[in-house]
């Protein structure tokens, strides 16, 4: 039976399709899970000046857009892990990129590619999915979770390899490493080699009959713009460096408590940092290598643009995108130098707030086509960028309150924006309930013994409530949601960033609320894997709605005494305290 055609452009009528579809097995949505390293939203689509990113805005403008959603630990290894079992760190036991795999300690939990392949999807990893090493196995946990052979690029054994240009003759290992493609190992990169792998895929479902297999998954992860900032260097033309300015916030806030500070050892280690000779911890970097850093950060951004482009019109031109569902993310995000501060391990606002933009089908374009490719270089893909989603206007002058307003205003052309509290653990949930698979139930308090279940919550109700309803409304949802980050001392030593296990002395548990960012450092007994909330080395409040950029720490101001002791029962409380227990709350 050949799959209805979608043309309904409300939620409602989308679901109506996946409740229809889901009774014939080969009409199933397939996935698309798209997951970007060290992503913050600085996009077009999320209010950031001059970045051009017109394939993700273009996505956008089909979508839903979280402006409030947030991963568990500004941390690769333990970011991924936590949200592709939808398992906290607290219960993974996983707060590093080198400790042992999940199914040997605590638990053999079912992962959201795992779930999808128990139920009839081929699924498939392509780059970057799972934290690669002991983390998953070995194995980016191969064949629990992939019906085939994870990819990897051949090239990524390159990675810190001195290709970088720098002073006279010898190449280095940079972190500012603008190269041109033909003279990299190989004659390419990483992620161009992942997008060829992920479009070469979906070219085989479509010749092969796509109707006629069984549904996939399509798990693809870019690299870019992890460190190093290593891309194509035609696309640093599109960022004058004369038009690149320093973080608004780029100095030392008097307030932020010293164990809160990462000393960005990681890119201490590259080759043009050394040469710097900034003084550890604090730094300061120089201002120059601060806007070339920032220029290769946008600039990298832009090519993994480029590339998500080259795979999304590929999807749409083999008929497939009005059958798939989209989710895009970051697994953290990054600091380009507020607080003073670079690179992510930390719990401020900048190092965990991500994008996160989820398709859900069932709409048609009079074109007939939802994605396009669009080149970055063309003069009128900007043009199309600021018509699709809405005018980028800078994020050092906009709260995310107003970002999300001025998302809300373009609703006319599709854009829907929420500023609901949701987490990465979320999204499992979510999308086994919009491809009308059994959704895991809430997790209780010891699930070591059990393997399906989730500490996120499906945010359905979000996105139904987006589409069916004019702002404002009211909704039962979560009123926080949590981030942690392990330090091994109070003051900032080499391993502060990334400290192993066995040197985790104190953990930082930070709470965001609608208005407010709330963190206790605490005692770890890390043997236990438990806190000690009768020791607090320091405390953290924020105050969102006049500090959006948490440059001033109000814990200490004694006029702020209350509120400080109700978020802390608020904290200590934590996650489930925080689920949508008939909790009603207005989303702007």
């Amino acid at each position: 039976m050949a799959c209805p055609d979608m043309t309904i452009k409300t939620l409602t009528g989308r679901l109506l399709y996946l409740s229809f579809a889901l009774c014939v097995v080969d009409c199933r949505p397939n996935v698309l899970f798209i997951v970007v390293d060290d992503l913050r939203p600085s996009l077009g689509c999320y209010g950031y000046p001059n970045v051009v990113t017109p394939n993700i805005d273009q996505l956008a403008s089909h979508s839903m857009m979280f402006t409030n959603a947030f991963s568990q630990q500004a941390l690769c290894g333990p970011s991924r892990t936590a949200f592709l079992l939808s398992r906290r760190p607290e219960t993974t036991k996983k707060f590093d990129n080198v400790e042992s795999y999940w199914r040997k300690f605590p638990g053999n939990f079912t992962t959201l590619p795992q779930h999808f392949k128990e139920n009839g999807y081929h699924t498939v990893s392509v780059g970057k999915i799972f934290h690669p090493g002991s983390l998953s196995g070995r194995t980016d946990d191969y064949p629990y979770s992939w019906s085939e052979v994870p990819y990897h690029p051949s090239t990524e054994q390159f990675r810190d390899a001195k290709v970088c240009k720098g002073p006279g003759s010898e190449l280095y290992c940079n972190i500012v490493c603008p190269v041109k493609v033909s003279e990299q190992p190989q004659g390419t990169l990483p992620d161009i080699q992942s997008a060829q792998y992920a479009m070469q895929f979906l070219r085989n479902r479509s010749q092969n009959g796509d109707k006629e297999q069984a549904p996939f998954f399509l798990a693809v992860g870019f690299h870019k713009p992890h460190i190093p900032l290593k891309y194509p260097e035609e696309y640093r033309k599109l960022y004058p460096l004369s038009e690149i300015h320093l973080a608004k916030d780029h100095t030392l806030p008097k307030g932020m408590p010293s164990v809160a500070w990462n000393p960005w050892e990681d890119l201490r280690r590259r080759d043009d940092v050394k040469r710097l000779n900034t003084s550890f911890p604090y730094g300061p970097v120089p201002k120059h290598f601060q806007l070339l850093m920032r220029q290769s950060y946008y600039a990298a951004t832009t090519y993994m643009d480029d590339l998500l482009g080259q795979v999304l019109s590929t999807l749409d031109e083999l008929g497939l995108a009005n059958n798939t569902i989209i989710s895009f993310i970051g697994d953290h995000g990054w600091s380009l130098g507020e607080h003073q501060e670079w690179s992510k391990f930390s719990n401020f606002e900048v190092a965990v707030r991500v994008p996160l933009i989820v398709y859900i089908p069932g709409q048609k374009e009079p074109s007939g086509k939802l994605f396009p490719y669009i080149n970055p270089f063309d003069a009128s893909s900007a043009e199309m960028q600021n018509s699709a989603v809405f005018s980028r206007k800078s994020i050092v002058t906009m709260t995310q309150k107003q970002m999300f307003n001025s998302a809300i205003q373009k609703d006319s052309i599709h854009v829907k924006a929420t500023n609901a509290l949701v987490e990465l653990v979320d999204l499992f949930p979510t999308l086994s309930e919009l491809a009308g698979l059994p959704v895991p139930q809430i997790c209780p308090q010891n699930s070591s013994l059990i393997s399906f279940c989730s500490e996120g919550v499906s945010f359905c109700p979000i996105i139904k409530n987006a589409w069916l309803s004019t702002m404002p409304n009211q909704v039962n949802w979560k009123t926080a949601v949590f981030s942690q980050y392990p330090r091994p001392s109070v003051e900032p030593q080499e391993n502060s960033d990334q400290p192993h296990l066995k040197d985790i002395k104190i953990m930082g548990y930070s709470m965001r609320t609608p208005q407010y960012r709330y963190t206790e450092w605490v005692k770890y007994l890390k043997k236990r894997f438990v806190q000690d909330w009768s020791v607090v080395y320091a405390r953290e409040l924020y105050d969102h709605d006049t500090d959006p950029l948490e440059d001033n720490n109000l814990a200490d101001d004694p006029r702020f005494s209350a509120l400080v002791t109700m978020l802390s029962s608020l904290l200590r409380a934590g996650w489930r305290n925080a689920l949508p227990h008939n909790k009603t709350v207005m989303l702007l």
